[in-house]
């Protein structure tokens, strides 16, 4: 039988594309990943040819590409889902969504997200008061809201008030109780009524990896007795109208929507009572978490969801209107935080692959003259012979062999050679195992063997900081997209794994996602020699950029934003250039003028030096260098 002709759907059921990329990538009929940035099909753009006019332009790789439009189309699609909902169940409140800052706090970013959602009253939450100050500095909607979470000094609480006392909607949300008594102190010496939200620790749990957010041991919010101690020290300052909204969080990249319903249940009880209690709460904040699906499967793994955006704000906005019926209390203003589902989706890391490392002997073959020592001999009669029938008992003789072979060796009856034909006639049984095991007359493969392909797999050299493109998928095993960006058209000849360039034993990539279960290789192309192969990382635009860190001095890559036009062409609307060496030299407080000079005691001596002068010379020019390699 004819082997099938591999095709670009061949290679977009490979890599699960149409799953995780949700309408926003794809694959062209070149065999090039395509970007939609409005998940409309009329409004495309290929990727490799972005990075082939960047590369002209002198951006080399690591690049990460940013796309605005995606943004845009993220903050409309969330909010949209939300009106649609409100409608759909004759709501009587509304909805207002706040970005929170921290998630991706790069100038641009926030910036066309505040552009986007301008018509929707879009507001920003701030943790920090760094992030406060970017809030202040943005044209806000004036009925958006800035929210003011986390742990406050005094100095963060005035410049929150402050911003209250030029007219801004700021809300202190109230954290701990030794909170609250300092809000109303600097409230009363700056003359203005604070606006208060109150965070209520819920009993409800979140899913997934940051299900520990919420609960009795919660890092944030208030026991119920706490919320009922803030309610009667306002009422006794007659500030009770200041509490204007009641706030909850159950967790990031919550997988299970029926966590959610739980969240919304015992929070809209909690609202229901405050109010009957005569607290004029107004917005019902219902936290951050709506998740992203970071591998297709559509399933409560911590790396996807089983729920959409419509049937996220369908549930929210429908368990509300239930609770507050039941209660007969007015139906809240709701607020949601989400930034992971906002800003995921924009960015893609873009590294060349610089070389192969060859760990079992791929490019070896032996062939004994019958003079070799007994265990070679024993070695390559198991590798001839090992079949469908007796592949078990083969490859345990050949785990006992190899073994032998150490032994031996170490024992000094083996010379070098010896051990490495030994070496070799072992990946050579594995292999041949591999190949049986895939093969279709065996109906079921011992769980021994299932981790087989894992040894076996070719680790590819990527050129790139995992710990500054990705800090996640070392920190907390979190899985992103990964696939080429080009030659999808050919079928991929090498069952990878990746490495990157820090001298870091950890810098690698051996999980992936897939659909049914997570992979320990990913399938991709040969490099080819003289021609760059490109490889990606999706849906990498939440927390990475802030988290990234220079293990290894090495910095941010260089990056660009790029919109879509109507004829299927882009726009490079803005570069930013990757970290040089001479950055990251003075981001650890060194001065590079001085490293170039050298040891003060050394300089007078070699002064003259004509080697001195040529290092001199070449350390000047490699300090204005990206930190990346050049290859």
């Amino acid at each position: 039988m004819p082997m099938k002709h591999w095709t670009v759907q061949d290679a977009a059921t490979l890599y699960g594309v149409k799953e995780w990329g949700n309408g926003y990538f794809g694959i062209n009929a070149k065999g090039h990943l395509e970007i939609t940035p409005t998940q409309d099909e009329s409004l495309s753009c290929d990727v490799y040819e972005i990075v082939q006019h960047l590369k002209k332009k002198g951006l080399r790789t690591p690049l990460n590409l940013r796309f605005p439009q995606v943004l845009a189309h993220r903050v409309v699609e969330v909010n949209e889902a939300f009106r649609k909902a409100i409608i759909e169940f004759g709501y009587e409140g509304s909805y207002q969504g706040v970005y929170p800052v921290k998630t991706n706090q790069i100038k641009e970013v926030v910036e066309e997200i505040v552009r986007a959602g301008n018509k929707y009253h879009y507001g920003l939450e701030a943790g920090s008061k760094p992030e406060l100050m970017i809030a202040l500095s943005l044209d806000l909607h004036p009925e958006a809201l800035v929210l003011c979470n986390g742990y406050k000094d005094e100095s963060f609480i005035r410049m929150a008030l402050l911003a209250r006392k030029a007219g801004r909607k700021v809300v202190i949300t109230v954290e701990k109780m030794t909170e609250l008594p300092l809000i109303l102190k600097v409230a009363k010496e700056l003359k203005v009524e604070p606006l208060i939200g109150l965070r209520a620790k819920l009993n409800a749990q979140g899913s997934g990896k940051w299900e520990t957010s919420a609960g009795d041991h919660a890092k944030f919010g208030l026991t119920t007795s706490e919320i009922l101690d803030a309610i009667e020290v306002l009422e006794k300052r007659d500030l009770l109208d200041s509490v204007i909204e009641l706030h909850f969080h159950i967790g990031s990249q919550i997988t299970d929507i029926r966590k959610i319903k739980s969240a919304m249940k015992e929070a809209t009880r909690i609202y229901a009572k405050l109010r009957k209690m005569g607290v004029p709460i107004r917005y019902l904040n219902v936290g951050g978490g709506l998740g992203v699906d970071y591998d297709g499967s559509k399933t409560t793994f911590s790396s996807s969801m089983n729920y959409t955006i419509s049937e996220y704000a369908a549930d929210v906005v429908y368990t509300t209107k239930d609770i507050c019926a039941q209660e007969q209390v007015p139906m809240p203003d709701l607020l949601s935080e989400s930034g992971r589902a906002i800003v995921a989706y924009h960015e893609v890391v873009v590294v060349d692959i610089i070389g192969l490392i060859d760990t079992t002997h791929t490019k070896y073959k032996v062939e004994l003259t019958g003079r070799e020592p007994q265990i070679l001999k024993e070695l390559a009669y198991t590798r001839d012979n090992i079949s469908v029938k007796n592949f078990a008992e083969m490859y345990h003789d050949a785990i006992t062999q190899k073994d032998e072979l150490l032994t031996l060796f170490n024992l000094g009856y083996l010379s070098l050679e010896d051990r490495s034909k030994g070496e070799t006639l072992f990946w050579e049984v594995c292999r041949k195992l591999s190949r049986i095991l895939s093969s279709k007359s065996l109906k079921y493969v011992p769980e021994e063997f299932q981790d087989l392909n894992k040894s076996l797999a070719d680790k590819l050299i990527g050129n790139f900081s995992l710990f500054q493109s990705m800090p996640d998928h070392w920190a907390i095993e979190q899985l992103f997209p990964v696939m080429p960006i080009h030659r999808l058209k050919e079928k991929p000849a090498l069952s990878a794994t990746l490495c990157d360039i820090t001298c870091d034993s950890d810098g690698k990539m051996e999980k992936f996602i897939d659909l049914k279960d997570v992979r320990d290789e990913i399938p991709l192309h040969e490099p080819r020699g003289g021609e760059a192969y490109y490889v990606a990382f999706f849906l990498t635009g939440a927390y990475q950029d802030i988290l990234g860190m220079r293990h290894n001095l090495f910095g941010a890559p260089n990056e660009a934003h790029i919109v879509v036009d109507e004829d299927d062409t882009f726009k490079v609307q803005h570069i930013v250039k990757g970290d040089t060496v001479d950055h990251v030299l003075r981001s650890v407080h060194y001065d590079p003028d001085a490293l170039i000079q050298g040891p003060a005691s050394k300089r007078k001596a070699s002064a003259k030096s004509d080697a001195a002068e040529a290092l001199k010379a070449l350390l000047t020019e490699e300090r204005k260098l990206h930190t990346y390699l050049e290859i």
